[in-house]
């Protein structure tokens, strides 16, 4: 007689991406059968997209690492924890007494905030490691809304995000909410909501070099020229001005600065930007009486505008739009959440820092104690005091990930030690002496500490562990625990005190604005005080609502007057950057300009071993305008050579209507080719990887963000 089947249903938050959307996972006799979205989740109310049935795919890789691995000549052979750990703490300790605290450097990846007890346990490691050679995705991504957030609120979490359940009217600049479900604005189902918005009579605008997804719904959309945003953005802060169209409402008494701000556009006029952006004078100065007439708007920029040489002005100016309108802080503007456990006002929580080091060789400032990327593979190479001699990576692949791949390769070889914590031998990992990996995703529980912070509504959600930890098998929180442990005896100095995550949870959220120790908030809402606890969310593993967004200035502002810093100084001094970057645009001799593109069933390097997600049509080719198409004599499935200052790659066209002219698309994660990876799927579908091409030498000056959007390429017919 056959067993009897066990059914079991777990409910948790689906962490693959930056939606959070609420999954539903049945298990049977200890083997997934179903994932399908959690109709009583209050954030997501049961849309998922593709990505989180991959869940499944990378809990039963075969691929994934289930033991620690050490380094045999080209091979890979399994060893115990402690034999593990053991030699990566005498690595540690070896190479800060031999060369000093920054002879160690760390690069942590985007999973890593994905992942709470990495962003609760690693940072003890680096208490006693003292190293200023850190280093994470954020400077390939949002470093620049960060630093604004920082220089104008006080604190570079405070990242205010679209109303859009209650707004009329959006702009959407260098963003695909259609394909990221959202990025730094946690919206899962932004279909549906963007539909409704339409419905009850508002807009979307779409400005873009590419007709995304998210312009093929949108009521508008705009081709402006990579690279030329902030003109396009301060030409239409000059029209609100110019036409006076400026009203702060109540944000008028909180606000220091509007009258340099006007003086500082005058001569950013519309008839300047056409020239420079490729959008008219007249459809510029039109948004900009539009966006001013709308009752609830909100101006939104994401990776197009923070990844490119003027990141931070164009963070700068989106802000400054919201503001000038009255439309931050207001429903249906641009609002700030209040996360149940708070890392702004929260226990321990507080700003970070801008330029209190610089990096070694190039002299790009820190910011909240790291490093720009762009500098990892120099600060290995260059030799001489702080030279990185031995590496730690965090669930990354910066081979992929981060500008100049074949140099970052070159630095990786030539390390005296690496250790990778990931789950993967992949293109960056492949160079490890060692690979500790923690648990399946699914064997550890969850609650998300970070991206909470951008959702468009507070809610709070505990994930128990569908499955119980294997046994021998350590959580992530757990290895950097360990390693800690092991580098104070050695170093003879007690360790640094630490809780478990779920008491660290249990505390932020007693204390938090929902919990019973809290004293509640001017700010806040009467749902405020609801006793919210670590106990109360395992009784509703569904998720708590916690309610809408709600105006929190002035008292959420963390500048030492509680006042918004229009025009901080740095960001005034780098107008003058953007104002020269009409002579270099006009010297400019590259054929091409090359951005990067996203796809709602990839995210990044990290998604390509899930055989769902990766088959049918390739995906990574190359976009190029039907017009140069036909001037360089290609057609699509056709190849040619992409070269740029930094590298080469050849790649397969595709041809489309859907690209400026002078504009050509490629993305980025894929190049899975390269020797040594142990990824079957991905490598079956290898494709080739931007970051070849981009340059670790183009990117914003002021954060250090890298520019991987607008970066001057040259395409050429493969013979």
């Amino acid at each position: 007689m056959s067993e009897e089947a066990i059914v079991s249903t777990h409910y948790r938050a689906c962490h693959l991406c930056e939606a959070l959307c609420g999954v539903e996972i049945k298990v049977e006799n200890g083997s997934i059968i179903s994932i399908k979205g959690d109709k009583n989740d209050p954030l997501s109310e049961g849309y998922i997209c593709p990505k989180a049935t991959a869940l499944q795919d990378i809990h039963e890789d075969p691929d994934r690492l289930r033991h620690p691995v050490k380094r045999v000549g080209e091979q890979w052979q399994e060893i115990s924890w402690d034999e593990a750990l053991d030699l990566v703490a005498d690595k540690l300790v070896e190479t800060k007494s031999t060369h000093g605290a920054n002879g160690i450097g760390a690069y942590f990846g985007n999973p890593s905030i994905h992942n709470w007890g990495m962003i609760t346990h690693a940072p003890n490691l680096f208490k006693l490691l003292k190293t200023k050679n850190r280093f994470s995705a954020t400077s390939v991504d949002q470093l620049p809304h960060q630093l604004i957030a920082y220089w104008m609120y006080g604190h570079q979490l405070m990242v205010p995000v679209p109303d859009i359940d209650r707004s009329d009217f959006i702009v959407i600049a260098g963003g695909n909410p259609m394909a990221s479900n959202g990025s730094l604005w946690t919206v899962p189902g932004f279909r549906h909501r963007a539909k409704a918005l339409q419905q009850r009579g508002g807009k979307i605008v779409v400005l873009d070099p590419r007709h995304t997804e998210t312009a093929e719904i949108a009521n508008e959309h705009h081709y402006v020229k990579p690279g030329t945003d902030a003109w396009l953005l301060f030409a239409l802060i000059n029209v609100i001005f110019t036409e006076g169209l400026v009203d702060l409402g109540r944000l008028g008494d909180i606000a220091e600065g509007v009258d340099q701000i006007e003086s500082l556009v005058q001569s950013f006029t519309p008839e300047k930007a056409e020239a420079i952006t490729g959008m008219s004078a007249d459809a510029i100065t039109q948004l900009a009486r539009d966006f001013s007439a709308a009752e609830r708007a909100v101006f939104y920029g994401r990776m197009g505008l923070s990844t490119q040489e003027y990141g931070s002005l164009c963070q700068w100016a989106i802000q400054l739009l919201n503001i000038i309108t009255g439309n931050l802080d207001k429903v249906g503007g641009s609002m700030f959440s209040l996360p149940a456990l708070d890392p702004i006002k929260g226990m321990a929580s507080k700003p970070g820092h801008y330029g209190v080091w610089k990096s070694r060789v190039r002299g790009l400032p820190e910011f909240s104690g790291e490093l720009p990327c762009s500098v990892l593979a120099e600060e290995i190479l260059t030799p001489g005091d702080g030279q990185i001699k031995m590496l730690i990576t965090g669930a990354g692949n910066p081979v992929l990930s981060t500008p100049n791949g074949v140099q970052l390769e070159e630095a990786l070889v030539s390390l005296d030690f690496m250790v990778s914590v990931d789950l993967y031998i992949n293109e960056t990992t492949r160079f490890a002496d060692v690979i500790l990996p923690p648990v399946s995703p699914l064997e550890h529980d969850h609650y998300d500490l970070a991206l909470i912070v951008f959702a468009i509504r507070n809610v709070a959600k505990y994930s128990a562990a569908v499955f119980d930890k294997p046994e021998n098998a350590l959580h992530d929180w757990e290895i950097f625990s360990a390693l800690g442990d092991r580098v104070a005896s050695r170093l003879d100095v007690s360790p640094v005190p630490t809780f478990l995550p779920e008491q660290i949870l249990e505390m932020g959220l007693q204390s938090g604005p929902y919990g019973a120790m809290s004293k509640g908030s001017k700010s806040s809402s009467e749902k405020s005080n609801v006793g919210l606890s670590l106990a109360m969310l395992k009784q509703h593993p569904e998720g708590v609502d916690l309610g809408p967004l709600e105006p929190l200035l002035p008292e959420r502002l963390c500048t030492d007057n509680q006042m918004i810093r229009l025009a901080p100084q740095e960001l005034v001094d780098d107008l003058h950057r953007l104002q020269n970057s009409i002579r270099e645009s006009e010297s400019s001799n590259a054929p091409f300009l090359l951005i990067g593109r996203r796809h709602v069933r990839s995210n990044n390097s990290w998604m390509h071993n899930s055989l769902r997600l990766v088959k049918g049509k390739p995906r990574h080719q190359l976009m190029l305008n039907t017009q140069d198409a036909d001037a360089l004599g290609v057609a699509s499935e056709d190849h040619v050579e992409v070269v740029s200052r930094a590298g080469s790659v050849k790649v397969v066209v595709d041809v489309t209507d859907n690209i400026m002219p002078g504009v050509v698309s490629l993305p980025h994660g894929w190049g899975h080719h390269r020797n040594g990876v142990k990824l079957a799927i991905a490598q079956e579908h290898a494709g080739v990887s931007a970051n070849d091409l981009t340059d670790e030498l183009f990117l914003d000056q002021l954060s250090g963000n890298a520019a991987l959007n607008g970066v001057p390429v040259e395409v050429k017919p493969c013979k």
